[in-house]
């Protein structure tokens, strides 16, 4: 058994940058031919991509809002046309806090981008690309939750975590939907992640420190460490597993 994903066609959503950029490269390093999906910093994007082709990998860049059910169509068949079949590999990447907001301000229109760009927009990712791995009586899924689930996240994140929650729940349902079929459906749960635009957009230097001081691995992870676990799942070391949820944590959070 081995990590090469020789001949598959991965889709990474939200892999312009951080943990879904890791992600995409490490799935291309090992043989996947990879769609990089990203919603708004193309230049991102086309450096994600520049990264994989320098390396002597296949990947093409796609823009779309994964929250919308049309763009989702155009971007997995896109994907498809480009790589000359259906998807093996799904990565629901794409996620965000949006914003940090306490219940008693919570408006009924942040409340749906917040759950929409979380859950909405893997449940239908998930919908789209399923028929094809069903038909071919093999398919691996990774949705990205989040240690917020757990604990509830920080200040004003209640939604957030809820949504993350619902991802993880969501994900064990689907598993048992499509496990006759051969497709698997896992959760990869980051804690603590340096170097994303998360962390830089809303948490502070000394809130990162107080955290770092309490993970047992007394370090913030990197997006490399959660792209790790991800390659476990869809490479044939993961093909034992589903419904499963890893925690890419150091610690902070142990079941």
């Amino acid at each position: 058994m081995n990590t090469q994903l020789n001949g598959k066609i991965a889709l990474v959503t939200g892999s312009n940058a951080g943990i879904g950029r890791a992600t995409a490269v490490l799935l291309a390093a090992n043989g996947a031919k990879v769609g990089v999906s990203y919603l708004n910093n193309k230049e991102q994007g086309e450096e994600t991509v520049a990264i994989i082709r320098q390396a002597g990998g296949q990947a093409e860049l796609f823009q779309a809002d994964v929250t919308d059910a049309a763009q989702i169509e155009s971007l997995v068949s896109g994907v498809e046309s480009a790589f000359g079949g259906t998807i093996d590999i799904l990565v629901n990447n794409a996620g965000h806090m949006v914003q940090r907001v306490p219940n008693v301000d919570m408006t009924e229109e942040m409340y749906d981008k917040i759950m929409n760009v979380n859950l909405k927009s893997t449940v239908f990712m998930c919908k789209r690309v399923i028929p094809g791995m069903k038909a071919k009586g093999a398919g691996r899924i990774v949705n990205m939750a989040s240690v917020a689930g757990h604990n509830g996240g920080g200040p004003g994140a209640s939604i957030y975590a809820a949504s993350k929650a619902a991802i993880s729940a969501y994900s064990k349902g689907l598993a048992k939907e499509v496990a006759g079929d051969g497709v698997t459906v896992n959760i990869v749960s980051p804690g603590f992640i340096g170097q994303t635009a998360f962390h830089s957009t809303f948490t502070t230097d000394a809130a990162r420190q107080a955290t770092i001081g309490g993970i047992p691995l007394k370090r913030e992870g990197t997006p490399e460490d959660v792209a790790g676990a991800v390659l476990y799942l869809t490479s044939e070391l993961g093909a034992y597993l589903t419904g499963e949820t890893i925690e890419v944590n150091g610690g902070m959070f142990m079941r």
